[in-house]
């Protein structure tokens, strides 16, 4: 069965933005036999470990490490009550795993939609210091058994293509262990489940698929993981044309996820088609949100020029979803990257009241004809 065909989104989380109240209130309504609290963030905050599954295979997984990456939140909910329409895969997947889903490992952040927890430490760069409350519930997680894999769940920016023209929406990474980039067998463990994510997904979004950087992160979570001995896989979910709110690398996350957890239960840590993980395009920085193409300025002399913009996200109060304000990223020859938006200026006028754009400033000027 395609599960791409039968994949259904939870309807009780319709928007990007995962209010932490709203998350913990829907787990203990709908999923209280299978929770567990682990902790409490530093504002106190509790963060819950699902367990579900019967089977030999452990697999550790954990969401918004950084607060404003939502879609890994999104794509186990929805597998979640996916699999409910479909028992039979249900079944059959869940009687060879046990899966341990920590949900928003950083709920501070998540409250925030900031990527830092309460005290600005970025979790996924705090392994060995363990300045935070939150890494420590994790470590400790990965501690209590033996676990034969662990997913390590995010999101990357709009930047990222796989070829300077499609973007990567979906990202994966078999971390390295060692600054050489050593390929070891429990690097080939991960590579042949993310070949097999690429078989089954590389026709549903062809193009789109890419992988992340392999150089070594010391102070990372996945590469020191993986270094102590467990196979730890990356997600990265990315842009997807005309969709800032994610809803389609939201629906392909979540298929990623479960043929993920299928190519887990098969493998059993055996590592065929490892190879084809070296086929997947690697990450490219080629675009922008927007480029305003031959600008022409309000000066004296004549300057005509790009002005590249990319969206932030922000949390606003008393909105349900979050807000993306343009920010002026690049001004001058910005002939090396696209937009994800052109814009051709040519012949039109800039209205503003500086004369050139501001750098690292939100977007005050508008194009009129």
């Amino acid at each position: 069965m395609n599960f791409e065909q039968i994949y259904f989104p939870n309807p009780d989380f319709p928007n990007r933005y995962i209010s932490p109240e709203k998350l913990f209130s829907y787990l203990q309504a709908n999923l209280s036999d299978y929770i567990q609290e682990i902790g409490k963030s530093y504002l106190e905050k509790p963060i819950y470990k699902l367990s579900v599954g019967n089977g030999d295979i452990n697999v550790l997984a954990w969401s918004q490490m950084h607060g404003n990456e939502s879609n890994a939140t999104h794509a186990m909910l929805d597998l979640l009550i996916t699999l409910d329409k479909a028992p039979e895969l249900k079944k059959e997947l869940f009687g060879k795993i046990k899966l341990d889903f920590i949900f928003m490992l950083n709920p501070d952040g998540s409250e925030r939609w900031t990527r830092l927890n309460a005290v600005d430490i970025d979790l996924n760069r705090d392994f060995h210091n363990e300045s935070s409350k939150e890494i420590k519930f994790l470590k400790s997680m990965a501690a209590s058994k033996k676990y034969d894999y662990a997913l390590n769940l995010h999101e990357q920016r709009t930047i990222f293509t796989t070829d300077g023209v499609h973007p990567a929406t979906l990202s994966f990474l078999a971390p390295s262990e060692n600054v050489e980039r050593t390929v070891t067998e429990n690097r080939k463990k991960c590579m042949a489940v993310i070949a097999n994510v690429y078989n089954h997904l590389k026709e549903m979004i062809p193009n789109q698929i890419g992988r992340y950087s392999d150089e070594f992160y010391p102070t990372s979570t996945g590469d020191n993981f993986i270094k102590a001995g467990m196979p730890t896989i990356l997600f990265e979910g990315g842009h997807f044309v005309d969709d800032y709110t994610r809803k389609g690398t939201r629906k392909y996350y979540t298929v990623a996820l479960y043929y993920a957890l299928k190519a887990i239960s098969e493998l059993n840590s055996e590592t065929d088609g490892w190879e084809t993980y070296l086929d997947i395009p690697e990450n490219k920085e080629t675009h922008y949100d927007i480029v305003y193409r031959n600008v022409k300025l309000n000066t004296e002399h004549e300057c005509i020029l790009d002005v590249a913009v990319q969206y932030r996200e922000i949390k606003e109060e008393g909105k349900d979803d979050i807000s993306f304000v343009p920010f002026v990223m690049e001004v001058g020859s910005v002939k090396q990257r696209k937009g994800w938006l052109e814009i051709d200026c040519t012949g039109k006028k800039f209205v503003c009241e500086n004369k050139y754009p501001k750098l690292d400033a939100e977007v005050n000027f508008t194009i009129e004809d």
